[in-house]
């Protein structure tokens, strides 16, 4: 990371936004961990595959927050900063409507979402994918990383060569698990 980039860094105020992220703490998730660290996780991989963008890093730590808070007051997040409408808009983006599918999500991200959003959504599939490593339920990780394949691949093949191996790398760790299962 260069001085201009460390700069932009340092001049980020996500602490509003982490403190927002709270409110999942103690949220589990099927994928294993709880949903606090997600979030976390989601930025730190943004980070280290070099995204900077204020409004991408601070989305990814709140990325879940409509979606698994049904009672979220959106002022809330509207009211941080001047970041605060397009964080909360790719926020939108990247979370699935009630009336969606997954699969119909995952195909509106890849025809129609935002660069950010694309990038996003690898980002938070990665966190996803790492944390299948813990999780014992051989139906839900088959399912997961099919979808991966499926939906998750062709993304990130358009945003980040980098972090398309890094899934694939992650499914291949997945199938030999499901394999040893004989699953």
């Amino acid at each position: 990371m260069n001085t201009d980039e460390m700069l932009r860094l340092k001049g980020m105020h996500i602490a509003p936004y982490m403190q927002l992220a709270t409110t999942l703490i103690g949220k589990s998730r099927e994928g294993g961990g709880n949903m606090f660290r997600h979030q976390i996780d989601t930025m730190a991989t943004l980070i280290d595959y070099g995204y900077i963008d204020s409004v991408l890093l601070k989305a990814s730590v709140v990325h879940d927050l409509i979606e698994d808070v049904p009672d979220f007051n959106r002022n809330l997040l509207l009211s941080i900063d001047y970041d605060s409408p397009a964080v909360y808009n790719l926020v939108l983006e990247v979370s699935r409507r009630i009336d969606e599918t997954k699969a119909a999500f995952l195909i509106r991200i890849k025809n129609q979402g935002s660069h950010n959003a694309k990038v996003l959504k690898v980002a938070d599939r990665i966190s996803n994918m790492i944390s299948l490593g813990f999780v014992t339920n051989a139906e839900f990780i088959a399912r997961y990383t099919d979808e991966t394949e499926r939906f998750i691949f062709p993304i990130a093949e358009e945003v980040n060569k980098d972090m398309l191996d890094e899934l694939k790398s992650l499914v291949v760790s997945r199938r030999a698990f499901l394999k040893s299962c004989n699953f």
